[in-house]
């Protein structure tokens, strides 16, 4: 059956091209397995909570946007008749019965690992100029402030994306019957434009859990006022399949979440406990979650294996994409996501563009990340996955790996940022990546974390991190930022120092004498061993005596531009890396990981392919480091993603 929903439409018709339905949700509340619901033109302000989902991947239930139109929903309302209080200050006084039991002006955005300082709390609302975001005002005298933001709310020095858009501000005041709304619109008259405040905390997403099979697509998606989630909580966003399977959402324009666009994360029953009850930290919560969700029947066959696809996601405050236990056996592909916490108005150890825990078995490849506070945190239980084809730049962080056990495969990236690479974790190869910035990592001793049988979520046991167990093989390091570090270790490279702190004062400065050349021989005393081949090393990076097989060449630059939604990489390439050869990586090559004794391979149990570079061309007999597969001297420019 298709059903059709337009703004024109009415929930008394019977939903055909002719009589469309009005709400999307109706169509929800009635589709069956093989139904096609086409919604068309028009802005759907509700939260669609799918009653039914498809049976297979071939009796799906499809919601789609009609051919050639522009479907919106939003979790917004359009607010009209302000009233002007004095100079730009404007107000509005609502009940409260418009947010029913989730009124987001009371709702703070809190919970576990949430970093604010106790003199001041963001909410969960949000008020929205002509489709911009405001800014809330931490007092009344902050609201008639007319002095830009430079740099956190929350007292850090990271900068703000757009300080001259902090001038424009909200604060909200509740009591028993009304919310009243106090803005500073600056030149604006309210009443003359587009105000929208977010009142709903989903737009897209079933209350009820094991809805299989829906496809999303073709939307536009915005203004969910949805709670911070943490991975030991109910992981509530703007859009998700909570603790289903096999969703597909693609082509979908999603902005403007408070916390989290697409939450493919954990449900309430694997525990939905905050440490506010001061029984146990909150790193005991998750590891909790784990075994519940092991005892409720999590498996590859229960919940997870989503496809996430072709997707513009951008201005979040929290994550583009989010999950813990969810996201097993999925696949994020060729999504653009950026503009992630650029806001600074909360801080908490789960922001990044796309932060997983648990992704067992899960694809992130070909994604464009850009403009976030951190592009990726592939935490816990990173096991087999592979990262793959991504081009990462102008984040804080591009990518971090932590307490996971592996096997964990980062290749033929771009890796663009002046900080690119956190590892806290144990069981990673890094294979064929450009990395440009500096590198990090530690142990991670207090804390014991699940590694798993391969391709599965049985659990096998629980370890520390030791750090080490390693594989870099065939990168290319350009060195283009000096190691920040004391200056004993000024003449030697990022990637060298990534595991300096494994070593006492004493030791480093043995080394220093006994290595002048660089400090990747810091691998040799991480407590697992490190397997270093193969590499090109320029300007501030420079090889060890353990990379026997290295390149070493003056001059290599890379910068990326992008115009007309096109992305492209403006290499200065020395002759050296252009023509030097390195021994191709295989499966068998990388081995297999030590705590989860796992090989490197796919999650049908093939072998990895490392024949082709990040552009899928096919490397030849003469393989080089790099993501490409060929590379001419001198300049050049490659096309790298296109959107």
């Amino acid at each position: 059956m298709i059903y059709h929903v337009s703004s024109n439409g009415s929930d008394r018709s019977n939903g055909s091209e002719q009589t469309p339905f009005r709400t999307i949700n109706y169509a929800a509340r009635i589709a069956l397995p093989g139904d096609v619901i086409k919604v068309h033109n028009g802005t759907y302000r509700e939260w669609v909570d799918p009653q039914c989902g498809g049976t297979s991947e071939h009796c799906r239930i499809v919601y789609e946007a009609a051919e050639g139109e522009h479907p919106v929903i939003k979790g917004s309302e359009i607010v009209t008749d302000w009233e002007h209080v004095e100079k730009t200050i404007w107000k509005k006084q609502l009940p409260n019965s418009m947010f029913g039991n989730w009124n987001p002006y009371e709702k703070a955005v809190d919970g576990d690992w949430m970093h604010l300082p106790t003199t001041y709390y963001v909410h969960l609302g949000d008020v929205y100029i002509n489709g911009v975001s405001m800014f809330e005002a931490v007092t009344k005298e902050d609201l008639y402030s007319n002095e830009p933001r430079k740099t956190a709310l929350y007292g850090s020095p990271d900068p703000i994306q757009h300080p001259e858009l902090t001038v424009y501000k909200w604060l909200a005041e509740v009591d028993d019957a009304y919310t009243t709304i106090y803005c500073n619109f600056q030149d604006y008259d309210p009443n003359k434009e587009l105000i929208e405040i977010n009142v709903r905390p989903c737009c897209f997403y079933p209350q009820k859990t094991g809805i299989n099979f829906i496809t999303l697509r073709g939307f536009e998606i915005a203004h969910a006022a949805c709670p911070w989630i943490p991975p030991t909580v109910d992981q509530i966003g703007m859009v998700g399949p909570h603790w289903s399977y096999g969703w597909i959402i693609e082509n979908n324009h999603l902005h403007d979440a408070k916390c989290s666009a697409i939450s493919l994360g954990k449900e309430a029953s694997t525990g939905d406990h905050l440490t506010r009850f001061n029984r146990k930290s909150g790193h005991r919560y998750q590891l909790e979650a784990v075994f519940a969700a092991v005892h409720n029947g999590w498996n590859r066959d229960t919940v997870g294996s989503h496809i996430v696809r072709n997707n513009e996601i951008h201005d979040c405050g929290q994550n583009g994409i989010v999950g813990h236990l969810g996201c097993i056996f999925s696949q994020i592909t060729h999504n653009h996501v950026y503009n992630i916490s650029t806001k600074r108005e909360y801080m908490g150890s789960e922001l990044a563009g796309i932060k997983f825990h648990a992704a067992i078995d899960t694809l992130i490849d070909h994604n464009n990340v850009h403009d976030c506070v951190l592009g990726t945190w592939l935490d816990w239980q990173a096991q087999g996955i592979r990262f793959t084809g991504n081009v990462y730049y102008n984040n804080d962080r591009d990518l971090e790996v932590e307490v996971s056990h592996g096997p964990c495969l980062i290749d033929n990236n771009l890796f663009l940022s002046k900080y690119t690479f956190d590892c806290y974790s144990q069981g990673n190869a890094l294979v064929h990546n450009l990395f440009v910035g500096t590198m990090a990592s530690t142990t991670v001793p207090d804390r014991t974390t699940p590694y798993h049988y391969p391709h599965s979520t049985a659990v096998a046991g629980c370890s520390e991190t030791l750090g080490g167990d390693d594989r870099y093989y065939n990168n290319l390091f350009v060195g283009a930022y000096e190691p920040v570090a004391v200056t004993a270790e000024k003449t030697f490279g990022n990637f060298a120092a990534h595991f300096n702190k494994y070593l006492s004062e004493e030791e480093y400065a043995a080394e220093v004498v006994k290595d002048e050349c660089g400090r990747l021989c810091k691998f040799l005393k991480t407590p697992q061993p490190i397997w270093v081949d193969g590499n090109g090393y320029s300007g501030f990076e420079k090889p060890s005596r353990h990379d026997p097989d290295a390149t070493v060449a003056e001059g290599l630059s890379a910068e990326l531009t992008e115009a007309g939604g096109v992305w492209q990489l403006h290499l200065n390439v020395p002759v050296a890396f252009a023509t030097t050869s390195c021994e191709a990586v295989t499966t068998k090559r990388l081995g297999e990981t030590r705590l989860s004794a796992m090989p490197y391979e796919m999650a049908d149990g093939s072998d990895y392919d490392f024949s082709r570079d990040m552009l899928g061309v096919e490397r030849a007999n003469s393989v080089i480091p790099g993501p490409f597969a060929t590379l001419k001297p001198g300049k050049q420019t490659i096309t790298v993603w296109k959107r």
